[in-house]
Parts: structure tokens; sequence; C-alpha cells
């Protein structure tokens, strides 16, 4: 039998709880990398008939932190950004996202946003997982259809973040 979203959701679990900082964040990746290779799990998930942009198939109960599908339609480039005072976690399944982390050179100054500099891009392609900690800046691109496993480590809907800018070109 493959892997189920309860079987997934609880070995997070239990590696989270076993340790809730980085080397925890790190197991995780490596459980989502193994379910990135499991058929059944991605079909289920984000098969063909999946279109959203943000489905979150689980959030636990005592440790908050979520499991979300994605469907990226079209070309995008996010702003560099992290995830406030939590991590995630992105699980390519389909496409190629180009992952950018960033330096903050200057913190954002009331509306002013925050000033980066790059300090690498890499591309995720399917089959590969990335953790971005706390206060880490990352920013994704894409230029056609994604689709992706994230884990946060909280629900971020309506969390507020410090905003930052690209360097001008």
């Amino acid at each position: 039998m493959g892997v189920t979203i309860e079987s997934f959701s609880g070995d997070c679990h239990d590696a989270l709880k076993a340790d809730p900082g980085k080397g925890g964040v790190e197991k995780v990746r490596q459980l989502l990398q193994e379910v990135l290779k499991d058929g059944d799990f991605i079909e289920t998930h984000l098969g063909p008939d999946a279109d959203s942009p943000r489905n979150i198939i689980y959030e636990d109960p005592e440790l908050k932190f979520c499991i979300i599908a994605h469907v990226y339609k079209g070309i995008s480039a996010g702003n560099p950004h992290d995830h406030a005072d939590s991590w995630a976690i992105y699980g390519q399944v389909k496409g190629v996202t180009r992952m950018t982390a960033w330096r903050k050179m200057a913190a954002p100054d009331g509306d002013k946003p925050g000033q980066v500099e790059e300090v690498r891009t890499f591309d995720q392609n399917p089959g590969d997982a990335s953790a971005w900690h706390v206060g880490q800046l990352h920013s994704p691109a894409r230029d056609g259809e994604t689709r992706l496993i994230r884990i946060e480590g909280r629900n971020m809907d309506g969390v507020t973040r410090d905003k930052y800018e690209r360097p001008a070109a």
C-alpha cells in the first residue's frame, strides 16, 4: 500500500514532535522527497483534476503545521519573502520552479520594503524538495504550470509578512 495523507502527516508529526527545530524540519523535507515518488499519493492530491493554487490537505491539530497541494498556472515571479515566524518546505511535483535565496541588506522601514541581494538561484525539478527556515528569504519563479506540495510550519493564511524588493536591474 502506498503513502496516505494520514501516514505521511503522522510521520511528519512524529519528526517535528521529536525535534521542532532544524533537524525536525530536515527530516520532514526528507519524508516529503520520498512522498514525491509515490504516484498514487500525487494522483490523489495533484492529479489532472486538481486546479487550486492553495488546497490545505492536512493541518496538524497539535503542532499546527499544514500540508498544502498547489497548482500554479502560467508564468509568475514571486517577490523575496520569508514565512514570518515559520518555516516552509517546497516539494516539486510537476514543472520547474526557479528558487532564489536572498540576503537581507536592509530591513523594511514602515511602508518602505526591505532591500535584498541575491545569494544563489537553482532549479527545483520534479522530485526535489527544499527547506526554508525561519527568516530565510527566498522567491519562486515559474515559466509555466507547476504543481507542488508545500509544508508550512503553521497556516500562513492571514499572516502579515515583511515586504522586500529585488534590486533594480
